[in-house]
């Protein structure tokens, strides 16, 4: 049940948006291209990060590149 805490979870890392152009869904009204935004879990394929809605979402990776 970790999903329940994911908001108060430290950040792992920081990503930056690179787009929010998706085939399927709907994206570019929770993410903003050139925002960067804190990682509160990560899978192989997503990240979960808080998106502009101030809630857990997870995304894609090929939406975002890590910020060094």
């Amino acid at each position: 049940m970790i999903h329940l805490n994911w908001e108060k979870r430290d950040t792992i890392k920081q990503i930056e948006c690179v787009h929010a152009d998706a085939k399927k869904f709907i994206v570019n009204r929770k993410l903003t291209p050139g925002k960067i935004y804190d990682v509160k879990n990560e899978t192989d394929e997503f990240y979960f990060i808080i998106d502009n809605s101030n809630r857990i979402g997870g995304f894609r990776k090929e939406y975002f590149k890590e910020v060094k």
